[in-house]
């Protein structure tokens, strides 16, 4: 189902684009669920970049979707994509997030590893990159080709719409990340970035440690509407976060009494993550 060269792909670069994954029927069913969301948001809602060009509407893991999104994940073919992408015998599904950006008037996302903040570690993790949209190359996701493998950076605080850079933690455990937008303005050459127009019913398949950011809106694309669905396999672990910021000290900031039942390198398992194969 999923050939030898999109696999290497994912496993070397990070990402890969996978086209017409998900029907037209599938695709309705999953932005109904979207769109109960974003109509009834979670605990963690972000709301720290609002009345800033950065503004966006982001959900984590909110609870009273969750068991919308365990049904709808079990019975569309999220398990046989990462199960072949990984190469691994066993898929879970995490959780969700979801972003909307709308008006025309969003800029790009920092530049970021979701692991920096979350505590998870191991080759078997991927996000599954959902646009309800048609996007431009220029309006899509953007990955660092390879950086999944490469340099694990302090998270971004998003709380500075003029320093992207503005770290999670700062207290020197992990490096700061680079200013990847200035460095690409001055040398486009300086990094080495994927990123692919997309459909509806495409899956950009990204393994969260890569660095990614970008997918901005301006006037020719004003609305885009992205779900991401998170899943992980056999080779998933737990890592234990620096500890100089409360939000996310050791932990992470979701599902943490589970996550503290955890030790440092132990198997990423929990009853309350659906097992889909």
């Amino acid at each position: 189902m999923i050939d030898e060269a999109t696999k290497q792909q994912f496993r070397e670069d990070g990402a890969a684009l996978i086209k017409n994954w998900l029907n037209p029927q599938q695709m309705d069913e999953i932005h109904e669920a979207f769109l109960w969301s974003v109509a009834n948001p979670g605990p963690h809602v972000f709301n720290r970049l609002d009345g800033t060009e950065l503004q966006t509407h982001i959900d984590n893991a909110n609870p009273r979707a969750k068991d919308k999104f365990d049904d709808l994940v079990a019975r569309m073919p999220f398990a046989d994509l990462y199960a072949e992408l990984w190469g691994s015998e066993h898929v879970w599904y995490y959780a969700e997030e979801v972003f909307v950006k709308d008006g025309g008037a969003s800029g790009r996302g920092p530049w970021h590893q979701d692991t920096s903040v979350m505590p998870l570690a191991g080759e078997h993790w991927g996000n599954a990159w959902i646009s309800f949209q048609s996007l431009p190359k220029k309006n899509s996701l953007e990955i660092i080709r390879a950086s999944h493998h490469g340099v694990r950076y302090d998270g971004a605080s998003f709380s500075n719409a003029d320093d992207p850079t503005d770290p999670a933690f700062g207290d020197g455990t992990l490096p700061r990340l680079p200013h990847i937008d200035r460095d690409l303005a001055q040398d486009p050459n300086s990094w080495d970035v994927m990123s692919w127009a997309v459909e509806p019913g495409d899956i950009v398949a990204l393994h969260p440690s890569s660095l990614h950011g970008g997918a901005g809106v301006d006037q020719e694309t004003p609305t885009r509407h992205t779900l991401v669905l998170r899943f992980f396999g056999d080779d998933a672990t737990f890592r234990v976060l620096p500890e100089s910021n409360p939000r996310y000290a050791r932990n992470g900031f979701l599902f943490t009494e589970e996550m503290a039942k955890l030790n440092d390198g132990d198997p990423f398992r929990s009853p309350i993550f659906r097992q889909l194969r």
